[in-house]
């Protein structure tokens, strides 16, 4: 366990299957205290919707990441595009959105996506600030850690540092449409598809650095065509330079808890 580095994706509310993936990985004991030590572990974000226990989740983490520190281990989080999401019903509500393409609003996304009122209800002053000044992305060794498969990071920066803090200086405002284009970016996907799909993960990676991507947002099995509960283990695509660890819990999928660097099985 010394030294050993795991990665999650997408929770979407399910805290209780999360910890017993946890706790199959050693990382946490059967009271759900940190057990892993030195180990670092990684969330990829979207603790929340279209789940029962989304806040619960977020709590067993910062838990964790109390608890880990103080054993010399490390728990870290970055942001999903349904933590901005909940932040922003949480700030604006159904405030409409300016826009041309007709009435939208966090509110009205929220609903659509999976939202749930438990989750807005238990929302407390510390987890929003707690939430807000999560990185976008993150380096762990030689892999690049993002919640979206997509390049529209970039429009926020040509490095790591700057994309997280213009981010931040978003959410600490209360400009609503800045707000909303942190949104809509972060639900783009699938730029590392297709012929094209290697040439932007090594422009990327070539960008921000690291030698492998690692991210959530994006279902393995709505690539592979297959239905989530044949899921058994993350998809390395994009000759290699890419990791999705997404294999869709909310949807019978399993949780995975994936050991870096990964290593297909045979």
């Amino acid at each position: 366990m010394s030294d050993s580095t795991f990665v999650v994706g997408d929770v979407h509310g399910h805290r209780d299957e999360l910890a017993d993936e946890l706790r199959e990985h050693g990382l946490i004991d059967d009271a759900d205290n940190w057990s892993g030590g030195t180990a670092t572990l990684w969330f990829l974000g979207d603790f929340v919707d279209r789940g029962p226990d989304g806040i619960g989740a977020i709590t067993l983490v910062r838990e964790l990441q109390r608890q880990a520190a103080d054993a010399g281990g490390c728990v870290e989080t970055l942001l999903g595009n349904h933590e901005i999401l909940l932040l922003g019903v949480h700030r604006f509500g159904d405030t409409d959105v300016p826009s041309d393409f007709g009435p939208r609003s966090f509110a009205r996304s929220w609903e659509i996506n999976g939202g749930q009122a438990s989750d807005q209800e238990a929302l407390t002053d510390d987890l929003v600030e707690w939430l807000s000044t999560r990185p976008l992305l993150a380096h762990t060794g030689e892999h690049l850690l993002m919640h979206s498969d997509t390049l529209e990071y970039l429009e926020w920066g040509s490095s790591v540092e700057k994309i997280n803090e213009t981010v931040h200086d978003v959410l600490a405002g209360d400009d609503l449409s800045r707000w909303w284009e942190v949104w809509r970016r972060m639900t783009t996907r699938y730029a590392f598809r297709g012929p094209h799909g290697v040439e932007a993960a090594e422009s990327l990676l070539d960008e921000l650095g690291g030698e492998r991507i690692v991210h959530g947002h994006s279902v393995i099995a709505d690539q592979l065509g297959i239905h989530p509960v044949d899921i058994e283990q993350p998809y390395l695509y994009a000759g290699g330079r890419v990791l999705g660890i997404d294999a869709g819990l909310f949807a019978g999928g399993p949780c995975l808890v994936v050991s870096l660097p990964y290593v297909p099985e045979d």
